[in-house]
């Protein structure tokens, strides 16, 4: 199963995107994170490997020059927890 193939089988956590595969691996991550249940952030790590999930999330969870990032609170801190326990980067 590709990244694409996933969110696609999860319409309901990009409610708002029409088409789905332009989506990028870092948006869904983020979606995954912050919108899906435990069984779908697993199924996700398994598809782009707890490295790569890893690096997209840090990335993505720094925020820019303007001080934005999309992660909600309690889920960035959860997330910065776990990675760092669980992918040695």
């Amino acid at each position: 199963m590709t990244i694409h193939q996933f969110i696609k089988e999860r319409p309901y956590l990009v409610w708002y995107v029409k088409d789905l595969s332009k989506l990028d691996e870092a948006s869904i991550v983020e979606h995954v994170l912050n919108y899906g249940d435990w069984d779908d952030v697993q199924t996700m790590i398994k598809i782009l490997g707890i490295q790569k999930t890893a690096q997209i999330f840090r990335h993505k969870s720094t925020p820019d020059k303007f001080g934005r990032q999309n992660y909600r609170p309690e889920i960035k801190h959860y997330f910065n927890l776990y990675f760092n326990k669980y992918a040695n980067a």
